[in-house]
């Protein structure tokens, strides 16, 4: 029955929920401020533009 079923060398599903996890573990008890400067520090820390800016 499985023989079509193929072997992936990539998963973005996993890959997105350990980063997703990831960055809630690392922000799970701050405050808004706290938070927002958190994403300023890592979207300049990539050179990454929020969408639509």
């Amino acid at each position: 029955m499985d023989k079509n079923k193929k072997v992936k060398n990539f998963d973005a599903v996993t890959m997105m929920r350990d980063i997703r996890n990831q960055i809630s573990i690392e922000t799970q008890n701050m405050t808004f401020d706290e938070l927002n400067a958190y994403i300023k520090k890592k979207l300049s820390e990539n050179n990454t533009k929020l969408v639509g800016r």
